[in-house]
């Protein structure tokens, strides 16, 4: 299982994905380090952009509402998108079954408690340094504040790249020892994927206040339904229809105020 193309496979995924993992907040921030756009990604390094674009998407819609704000520390959802993605694709080289990506989105869960403790660690770590360079006074104190902020950068790659060495393994086994379980157990899985998406809608929901759900957006849905039960039109129409309501309810409540 682990031959030289498997082990080449694992280190460049752990060094890609350090680097995307900058992104979340030690460096750039341009939201590649979300899972809708790593694990595309990673799938696509790997041959597998389907399982990406599958498992990025459901990551995605799980932990949207996830924000390292202050002094929360979320579940790294970067490092559990591009593990799903790299276990999906090593494990079926020609295309990960639906069964496969929902046991490599369920494994990905497992891997919440030790990212969150990683970057815990790493983010007191870094405290450390900021307060060393705060130490320093004169000519040198500009030398180790930069010192400082490349050390941390330097440390949150690491942790990443630690992390994937370390999970990727693990995910390869349990994902062989998934491939010979019962067909029940596989079709379990592939039932779990498809009921995913009415999990993350349900978290999305639950997080945000009444007050945020906009009426005229349900209005759209609710409309654009109807319509296609009827007329039985293309999902592109669907959604053009629910924008369409929904953009025109937002003007009429302006008009009137």
């Amino acid at each position: 299982m682990f031959d030289l193309h498997t082990v080449l496979a694992i280190t460049g995924v752990a060094l890609v994905g350090g680097l995307i993992g900058l992104d979340r907040t030690a460096a750039g921030q341009f939201m590649i380090s979300q899972p809708i756009v790593a694990a595309p990604l990673a799938g696509w390094l790997l041959g597998d952009v389907t399982a990406g674009l599958i498992i990025g998407a459901m990551l995605e819609l799980i932990w949207v509402l996830d924000m390292p704000i202050g002094s929360f520390v979320p579940a790294n959802a970067t490092v559990s998108a591009v593990t799903a993605t790299a276990v999906a694709a090593l494990t079926s080289p020609g295309g990960a079954p639906r069964s496969v990506l929902g046991f490599c989105i369920l494994l990905s869960v497992g891997t919440v408690p030790f990212t969150m403790m990683a970057d815990t660690y790493v983010r007191s770590w870094n405290s450390r340094l900021l307060d060393a360079a705060h130490a320093a006074d004169g000519a040198d104190a500009a030398r180790s504040l930069s010192r400082a902020h490349l050390t941390g950068l330097f440390a949150f790659f690491l942790k990443s790249v630690v992390l994937y060495v370390l999970l990727l393994p693990a995910g390869l086994a349990a994902a062989a020892l998934f491939l010979r379980s019962p067909d029940r157990v596989q079709v379990s899985m592939e039932l779990f994927l498809m009921l995913l998406p009415l999990l993350g809608a349900a978290l999305v929901v639950r997080r945000l206040s009444i007050s945020a759900l906009d009426p005229f957006l349900l209005t759209g849905f609710i409309a654009a339904g109807l319509l296609a039960m009827v007329f039985h039109l293309h999902a592109v129409m669907i959604t053009l229809l629910t924008v369409v309501v929904g953009w025109l309810g937002v003007r009429c409540r302006e008009h009137r105020s």
